[in-house]
């Protein structure tokens, strides 16, 4: 049994004619063999599968050829190409830089090519995933690459041209594969069947260069696997069922039902697809690519837009012509929210059903706008309303529009709104000031002046008209129809200019200086006013500073007199104090406590929330937890020893607060040996037991 050679491999184009896809490129690089253009390093970049080592080596082989054909083609005949046919040619170096990708593998190629070639005229070195090399292998190739002997070229082939450095770059001719186009690999698929003698559906290849993405090399092989599975028949079924893909059939008949509203029938379309273990995703995707296609076949010039075969492509046309334009373009807007919002969707059957019962009846939902819509038949809503008419702005005589009279009885049950008074007439001709205006006055005050709408003084009264009925405006034009299907509901104020305002005599400058004092220009006949102070930015802070008086503020209020001293505070007296009652200090302490608790302090109130005494001295000891406690009562100290003096009744009352002594705490038993020393030290048997026994208090 012969071995199996894939079909990518036995069918790999040998001549640059025989290259799919690519005749930008393969032209380019006869024309430069042709005219010896021949740059010394090239890059082929792009997409898998679509032929950059390929044409790698076709170039390789052409250039080396010495009976090259009339089309700069490589004979296939001479010594050069029978030894490249045989891989035994010494002038074509291939290197992987995948596993060759250090500064030593480039230092070797360094070496090999300060050698000239035995035979032949050109040394040609391929490097495949040449993006794998490593920056200091880039460095160290770029001299060799930037002068190389003139016998040496290079020839890059990358997947990933932008990991390469631009150093790189700038000294190579640079060439894009593109995507192979559907319709060149379905020839090519077609041409590759008709040698292997195997019958294919026109159908069947096109998905097959339609699920390759572009590279021919995944198409050829997805061709194998289909042969090896259905043998020397290649059907569409065959290929849908073996690739798992979502036929066309599947999304014609949901537009189908969706058309005819027939949500049942969607639903379990659906359930089938899940059934068939399709991802609901990928179903999403599918059904905004095949809207995308009917939109495409609305019109017979984009029709070629759509990359499907051509029994497929009149399927779309047929269905494009019995889905409306407005279906297909809200569809495609739905179906396109569904697809952004599916990943957040904690239950993904559920969101892709609701997008379908929206698209189920959306013909009739756009239908229903229509018929509302007052554009649609020119009227206004049907609420008892007489019909609009189209005002005439030059003066015609068409009737003003007419407002519902109010009534509550109306056929629909809604309130319906009185008469509406017209608005007052437009009058160009005093919307803008006289030029006079702006001989006495400043530019900006005449443009305010003339720019400024004013509204009428009163609008015009009238006569009791029947309800449902408005006079028409005495003169000027009707205004303008509402559109939108909905009456004013207010009036519209009137945009007439207003009277010539009188203009004030204006004061000559006497000086342009300004005064010292007050830092403005004076004005004969109207001198300015002194400024008034600045206000501070900021509102100063209130702090213990500004409560507790100061030395000056002392000595001036016992200048004042001794009657105003005796009203702001009680005398204090020589002798012996009085004695302070104690369910008075602790009443008087307990309200103020309760006062800052309601003013939501809360950390005064946690200080001051605690049983007081005082002494003969009417010193009271306050005992606190913490020294931050101590500090927050010296913050408050003077407001809450002034009220507390007040109730009492007191004046000589002192509070000193003093930090409470911790209780000593207990040592703390953390590991098992602490724990036996603590026993042994109350029961000092366990010591003696534990040596007689040999036991370890660690465990």
């Amino acid at each position: 049994m012969d071995n199996f050679v894939v079909s990518a491999r036995k069918y790999r184009p040998s001549t640059f004619r025989s290259v799919v896809g690519q005749q930008h490129v393969t032209t380019t690089l006869q024309n430069a063999i042709q005219s010896q253009h021949l740059a010394q390093a090239f890059l082929f970049c792009g997409p898998r599968g679509v032929g950059k080592t390929t044409c790698a080596r076709i170039l390789a082989k052409t250039i080396n050829c010495t009976n090259l054909s009339a089309e700069t083609e490589a004979c296939g005949r001479c010594a050069s190409c029978v030894a490249f046919q045989e891989n035994a040619s010494f002038n074509v170096h291939e290197l992987d830089a995948a596993s060759n990708n250090s500064v030593e593998d480039i230092r070797s190629l360094v070496e090999q090519v300060r050698y000239a070639p035995q035979a032949g005229k050109y040394k040609i070195y391929i490097i495949d995933e040449v993006h794998m090399l490593s920056n200091a292998a880039f460095n160290a190739f770029l001299k060799t690459l930037e002068e190389p002997p003139s016998y040496a070229i290079f020839i890059l082939a990358t997947t990933e041209r932008h990991k390469i450095i631009p150093t790189i770059l700038s000294r190579c001719q640079i060439f894009d594969f593109s995507r192979i186009k559907v319709e060149d690999m379905r020839e090519h698929l077609r041409y590759v069947a008709t040698q292997e003698g195997i019958a294919a559906e026109d159908d069947a290849l096109h998905l097959l260069a339609q699920k390759a993405d572009g590279g021919l090399r995944d198409a050829l092989s997805m061709f194998d696997q289909m042969v090896t599975f259905g043998g020397n028949n290649l059907t569409y079924k065959e290929v849908v069922q073996n690739l798992h893909i979502l036929d066309y059939d599947y999304y014609f008949r949901l537009v189908d039902s969706l058309l005819t509203e027939n949500l049942s029938a969607a639903l379990l379309l659906l359930d089938e697809v899940m059934q068939n273990g399709f991802d609901l995703h990928n179903f999403v995707v599918g059904t905004a690519e095949h809207l995308r296609g009917l939109l495409v076949c609305k019109d017979a010039v984009t029709v070629q837009l759509l990359e499907v075969s051509d029994g497929i492509k009149q399927r779309y046309v047929q269905q494009a012509q019995a889905a409306p334009l407005a279906f297909l373009l809200s569809a495609l807007n739905l179906i396109s929210q569904c697809d952004r919002e599916f990943k957040q969707a904690k239950n993904q059957r559920l969101h892709v059903e609701l997008a379908l019962m929206k698209l189920a009846y959306l013909n009739g939902a756009v239908q229903f706008v229509r018929e509302l819509s007052p554009a649609a038949n020119g009227t206004a809503p049907a609420n008892g309303g007489a019909k609009k008419k189209t005002s005439d702005l030059n003066g015609g005589g068409e009737a003003a529009p007419v407002a519902p009279a109010p009534s509550s009885n109306g056929s629909n049950g809604h309130a319906q709104y009185a008469p509406i008074a017209s608005p007052a007439a437009i009058t160009p001709a005093a919307s803008f000031a006289s030029p006079a205006a702006y001989a006495t006055e400043s530019p900006a005050a005449a443009y305010e002046a003339a720019t400024r709408p004013a509204v009428s003084a009163a609008l015009p009264e009238f006569e009791a008209l029947p309800a449902g009925r408005v006079a028409p405006p005495a003169d000027g034009p009707e205004p303008l129809p509402v559109e939108s299907g909905v009456e004013e509901l207010h009036d519209t104020l009137s945009i007439e200019a207003d009277p010539a305002l009188a203009i004030s005599e204006r004061h000559q400058m006497r000086d342009t200086l300004p005064h010292v004092e007050i830092g403005v220009p004076s004005f004969e006949g109207l001198e300015p006013a002194p400024r008034p102070a600045p206000a501070a930015a900021f509102a100063r802070i209130p702090s213990l500073a500004n409560k507790m008086p100061s030395l000056k503020d002392l000595s001036s209020r016992t200048a004042a007199g001794s009657a105003a001293s005796a009203v702001a505070e009680p005398p204090f007296t020589s002798g012996p104090l009085t004695a302070i009652d104690p369910d008075l200090l602790q009443r008087a302490w307990q309200e103020i406590a309760e006062e800052r608790r309601l003013q939501e302090r809360m950390s005064e109130y946690w200080v001051l929330n605690r049983p007081v005494t005082a002494n003969a001295d009417h010193a009271i000891e306050l005992t606190v937890d913490n020294p931050i406690q101590v500090d927050q009562f010296n913050e408050m100290r003077v407001e809450f020893l002034a009220e507390l003096r007040r109730r009492t009744g007191h004046p000589r009352l002192t509070v000193q607060p003093v930090v409470a002594t911790a209780a000593p705490s207990a040592r703390k038993l953390y590991t098992a040996t602490d724990k036996f020393e603590y026993l042994a030290e109350r029961f000092p048997a366990l010591r003696e037991a534990k040596q007689r026994l040999g036991l370890e208090a660690d465990f």
